[in-house]
């Protein structure tokens, strides 16, 4: 597993302007924070920091360096803008080298199931046990050659020497189904427009006809007032 090295700045300044103020300087506010130790504030390089994430994983090892001092850190919560993507805030929490951690990794599918068959993707995370310096990237899901109606559950899932699963082990991953025949793809077309006709085509409310117009009883005593609202 990739060891990424960051320098860090500490922070003095809170709030939501100095968090701003952090990002614009192309750094990400972030607290580091574990192992009994005071919360620390800081800030990491934006963009080294997004380079680690993209190249590392979600579950990325960091070494923090802050005023000389280096610490192991995993990223435990990452928050991000969901339009412009960038990351906000970053929580990082200590940890040692040997040290077993839980963390939720993503799954990778791999292979062809059989021939008519579509694939549905019941977790894209399992929970592990793995040592911090020795998490997976990813755990693969093989389903080479699967025929409809066959699952994979997460306790027949292949994982490294050393790594623990912690999710459910008859939790579905993967779900292995029939892909649908083009003429059922057909009758559901046809039953979804003829289900947007009868919508197109509901009967006026009872009571009100065409060319109708309802009025509604007005207040009597009120215009002197909405008059009076207006004008101020």
């Amino acid at each position: 597993m990739a060891d990424f090295r960051l320098v860090a700045e500490a922070r003095t300044e809170f709030g939501k302007g100095s968090a701003r103020r952090t990002r614009r300087a192309g750094r990400v506010p972030a607290v580091l924070y574990g192992h009994g130790q005071d919360v620390v504030h800081l800030s990491l390089p934006a963009r080294e920091f997004a380079a680690a994430l993209r190249n590392g994983g979600s579950n990325v090892l960091i070494t923090v360096v802050l005023d000389g001092r280096e610490q192991l850190a995993l990223p435990k919560a990452v928050q991000r803008d969901p339009l412009t993507r960038v990351h906000e805030h970053v929580d990082l929490l200590v940890v040692r080298r040997g040290e077993k951690v839980t963390v939720d990794v993503p799954v990778h599918v791999v292979g062809e199931a059989a021939p008519d068959t579509l694939l549905s993707i019941e977790l894209n995370t399992v929970s592990l046990e793995a040592e911090a310096t020795h998490i997976p990237e990813t755990v693969e899901v093989d389903v080479t050659g699967h025929e409809a109606g066959h699952g994979v559950p997460a306790g027949e899932l292949t994982l490294p020497s050393g790594v623990t699963l912690l999710t459910d082990p008859d939790a579905l991953v993967v779900s292995v189904l029939a892909a649908p025949t083009a003429e059922a793809l057909e009758a559901e077309l046809a039953e979804a427009e003829a289900g947007i006709e009868r919508e197109g085509s509901a009967p006026a409310e009872e009571g009100v006809g065409e060319g109708d117009v309802v009025s509604e009883p007005q207040d009597q005593g009120s215009g002197e007032s909405m008059e009076s609202a207006e004008r101020g």
